[in-house]
């Protein structure tokens, strides 16, 4: 019979079934599930984020002078990114309920950049990273000083929400370089800067192929 485009229906190619083999968010059937974890290492893990929001100087000079008719912008984002990072899991469907052990984001006016500058630290011990819930919080933290702005000024940019840095155990850290956009795919089971791909539940490598532990 014929693929009519339907998951779990017609006939797929070898390739096509090696690959939702190898796929750790989609079964068989190509329906979309949550990776297994039940084998992976429990470890401690840790992710940096940052974000900003642009704006023009008299609209930064009102958040900092607490003149925006709205309160306090900076605390209210700071606020909104930590709700962020607590409830990732509700926001991208297909990644696990993390127990944080660590949430600070800081929301900081930099009057040279015209901007209001986030950065979110995120830790918990578990078997999965916590780079999504750092973003998390970096991404909500900006929208919301948007929101807390966009009467005064509904051209400000938020941009640059962008992973710093990503540690698990005792492998080796991931910490982004300054210069040119970095590698964002690559072939399965190969390690790229700017890229950590937690794999090992079907017996690769604890923290992503090619990771190599801290020397001691």
């Amino acid at each position: 019979m014929p693929n009519d485009g339907r998951p779990g229906e017609g006939v797929f190619d070898e390739g096509s079934r090696a690959e939702r083999r190898r796929a750790t968010h989609f079964e068989r059937t190509r329906r979309p599930r949550m990776a297994d974890t039940t084998d992976w290492p429990v470890m401690p893990h840790s992710a940096v984020a940052e974000a900003e929001v642009s704006m023009a100087q008299e609209t930064l000079s009102a958040i900092v002078d607490g003149t925006t008719g709205k309160g306090d912008v900076l605390s209210v984002a700071e606020l909104a990114g930590v709700v962020a990072a607590k409830r990732t899991d509700e926001l991208i469907p297909l990644i696990h309920p993390v127990a944080l052990t660590q949430l600070l984001v800081n929301a900081v006016p930099d009057r040279a950049a015209s901007a209001v500058k986030i950065r979110a630290e995120v830790a918990a011990v578990g078997p999965v990273g916590v780079e999504m819930e750092a973003l998390a919080a970096a991404s909500v933290a900006a929208l919301t000083v948007y929101d807390m702005i966009r009467d005064i000024e509904p051209g400000a940019l938020v941009r640059s929400v962008r992973l710093m840095s990503s540690a698990a155990g005792d492998y080796e850290p991931w910490q982004r370089q300054a210069g040119p956009a970095q590698v964002a795919r690559a072939p399965r089971g190969a390690r790229v800067a700017g890229r950590i791909t937690p794999t090992f539940p079907r017996g690769g490598q604890p923290y992503g192929p090619g990771s190599r532990k801290r020397n001691p």
